[in-house]
């Protein structure tokens, strides 16, 4: 594999990320929260940024984006659906295109929920999609903008992803949507050994971001909403999928 991925802290609980190819020199960074953390890694490492992929136009993710395109010359990279409220695109892209990056094919997803026009990045070669704040470590984005609907059909088509993807999420909520998923979901081994792991991470300053999507798929009660488990834990053993959801979420936001 020539794909190396770091995870970059910026501002209170953001994450950026850079996906470097050894081969070619080429450098994409996901999502601009700030400049300089980017710039500062980029600079330690020798890198060039060459692309910046953006999820969504909120400013926690695109702030940095006009920086660092001056510092490198990046292609910015982002949906056309959403361009109006983006910083300038060189490329504009939606759900089911596909484009190269050093020689490897990224795959857009149509993730709207948190915003209407979010959407997510997928790199099989490196096993690893850019969610922004749709499917989170534990959780998924507040619905800002788009509907229960909208967003479950989002999570849905992420949980097909392959078990062995790696969630690059936007922030560092998980200790928070922990303590949420088990008042959902207090029964699961997996959901009990997993809090246990975030609190020891946490108390030793340690991200609990990128995530495998195969941990998410067993202990995320947001892409659960479809097991009788989870419906009857939340009493509504008979409702449709996108309803339970709904449900798990409209708690998540009094919690």
């Amino acid at each position: 594999m020539t794909l190396t991925l770091v995870t970059i802290p910026c501002l209170a609980d953001n994450y950026a990320f850079l996906l470097h190819d050894d081969v070619t020199g080429d450098t994409a960074l996901a999502d601009a929260p700030e400049s300089w953390p980017i710039q500062a890694e980029l600079e330690d490492r020798g890198w060039t940024l060459t692309h910046i992929l953006i999820t969504h136009h909120h400013g926690d993710h695109i702030d940095g984006v006009e920086d660092l395109r001056k510092a490198f010359g990046a292609k910015v990279i982002g949906a056309a659906a959403d361009a109006y409220r983006l910083p300038p695109l060189d490329q504009q892209v939606g759900d089911g295109d596909s484009f190269d990056f050093a020689g490897h094919a990224v795959h857009v997803l149509d993730v709207s929920g948190h915003t209407v026009g979010h959407i997510a990045f997928h790199i099989p070669d490196a096993h690893v999609v850019f969610t922004g704040d749709s499917l989170m470590a534990l959780g998924c984005g507040r619905l800002f903008e788009g509907t229960p609907a909208q967003m479950w059909k989002s999570l849905s088509a992420l949980a097909s992803l392959p078990e062995d993807t790696q969630i690059c999420s936007g922030h560092e909520y998980t200790a928070a949507n922990a303590r949420f998923a088990l008042s959902v979901d207090p029964s699961n081994p997996a959901l009990q050994q997993r809090a246990r792991d975030i609190e020891t991470a946490r108390a030793a300053s340690q991200a609990t971001v990128p995530s495998l999507l195969s941990l998410e798929k067993a202990t995320n009660p947001f892409i659960r909403a479809h097991l009788p488990e989870v419906k009857a834990a939340v009493n509504m053993s008979d409702a449709p999928d996108a309803e339970v959801f709904a449900e798990i979420r409209a708690r998540k936001d009094r919690f």
